[in-house]
């Protein structure tokens, strides 16, 4: 039976656009996509040497600075609190399933004892120890799924070819530009990642934009990249924050600070796929750590953004950006603890749901399991909520409880005799459904 639903899946993404022709998902791929939309909730980190500055991981291009200067904060970064044990625990009582961290930013610094540079935090720091290595290890006794961010654009080494970023960054030699080089530097780095760090379910690419106002398109070559990394682990899924409709050999769409469809920063709005997909989104206004920037969402706002994010039939990857001494802000795994309080009593309604029958409102959104549907109340100014549904309700109960609710059969749906909704972060409905 298994294999047969893995068959007929198969047959349907060779038949999507973002997937057509050339690339066909192998078995362990589609199992793998399965369980990434299953699991809805992730958190990513960004944490590198930029974190020294607490100015952000944008640092280096924002200021405009030399490359030699900045790299030689390397030289003081010793992040001695990282925990691996509690970083993942922390991490999985927030209720989320995988951790999306980056392996390499733009900055070039590699994160793990890579034998294509000396520039990372084994070979480069006197911490001189491999957090990934030790993350990996973590991820697996916790059972939770890792991924791992990869850039493409480079604003340190001599032969990447200079894009739109990073205008300002000194001490690059431009005779040493090889596209040619680079490619294969990236694509050896990759392998490293996909060879010596046990499963990871997702290379997260990020910074095919830095070449998006070319006048003559560039050729990443990710068809060839992609290739390689659906050899080296059959499972791992390919996701690429370009901004785009979805490419030949991608696995996940990916939505950078907006729900699917939505386009409030600018970097969204591209049509949506059949891919799984995924928004990631901060937790307070950067993705790496910045000292000052301490305006934290509030934990009603990132679980009603989670539960919208699912409404839309996506997973929500929430970015924490850990301190230069390696811990976890404080108020970050405040906000995670809570939202894994809210998940335990609440998770069923959100993990391995798909979106629901009513697209999102201003009171809320839907998500549905089965027969199951799941009406999540944000806010409500009446006592009665009129859903457009084309399936009969047969019963509607308040959710987790006996609680059962009126309802009245109407032209084109029913009306929710709700009352006066509590006051809630998410006052949920279940209805049962045929």
């Amino acid at each position: 039976m298994k294999k047969l639903f893995l068959s007929i899946v198969l047959l349907v993404a060779v038949a999507l656009p973002a997937t057509a022709q050339g690339y066909v998902p192998t078995e362990e791929n589609l199992k793998s996509r399965k369980e990434f939309s299953e699991d809805r909730f992730g958190i990513f980190i960004h944490w590198g040497i930029y974190s020294m500055f607490a100015q952000g991981e944008w640092y280096l291009q924002n200021a405009g600075l030399n490359r030699d200067e900045y790299a030689k904060a390397a030289d003081g970064f010793y992040p001695h609190r990282f925990d691996a044990r509690e970083w993942v625990s922390a991490i999985k009582a927030s209720g989320a399933k995988y951790i999306c961290i980056t392996s390499r930013h733009h900055d070039s610094f590699s994160m793990w004892d890579t034998a294509e540079s000396e520039f990372d935090i084994v070979d480069a720091t006197p911490f001189k120890r491999d957090v990934l290595k030790e993350l990996a290890e973590e991820c697996q006794k916790q059972d939770i799924a890792l991924h791992f961010y990869y850039s493409h654009a480079d604003w340190s080494r001599d032969d990447y070819p200079r894009g739109r970023t990073a205008y300002w960054v000194t001490g690059r030699d431009k005779s040493k530009i090889s596209w040619e080089s680079y490619y294969n530097f990236m694509n050896r780095q990759i392998t490293e990642l996909l060879t010596n760090y046990g499963p990871i379910r997702a290379i997260w690419f990020d910074g095919w934009w830095d070449h998006d106002e070319d006048k003559t398109p560039f050729d990443w070559h990710l068809d060839e990249q992609y290739a390689l990394v659906h050899k080296l682990q059959p499972s791992c899924l390919v996701a690429n924050n370009h901004h785009q409709t979805p490419f030949e050999g991608e696995d996940i769409q990916v939505f950078e600070r907006d729900l699917p469809g939505e386009n409030t920063h600018g970097l969204s709005g591209q049509e949506i796929s059949r891919l799984p997909l995924e928004t990631c989104q901060t937790m307070n206004g950067m993705w790496g750590y910045k000292v000052t920037d301490q305006e934290y969402k509030s934990t009603e706002t990132l679980i009603r953004y989670l539960v919208s994010t699912a409404g839309k039939g996506a997973n929500l990857l929430l970015n924490v950006g850990p301190q230069p001494n390696g811990e976890l802000p404080a108020v970050a795994v405040e906000r995670m603890k809570e939202m894994g309080e809210w998940l335990k009593a609440n998770g069923e309604t959100i993990y391995a749901t798909e979106a629901g029958d009513v697209k999102q409102q201003e009171w809320g959104c839907t998500t549905r399991k089965g027969d199951r549907l799941f009406v999540h109340i944000f806010a409500l100014e009446n006592e009665a909520l009129y859903l457009p549904l084309e399936c009969k309700v047969v019963s509607a109960k308040v959710f987790g409880t006996d609680q059962k609710v009126k309802f009245q059969k109407v032209a084109g749906g029913i009306l929710l005799e709700c009352g006066k909704v509590d006051d809630k972060v998410d006052y949920i409905i279940e209805l049962t459904t045929k």
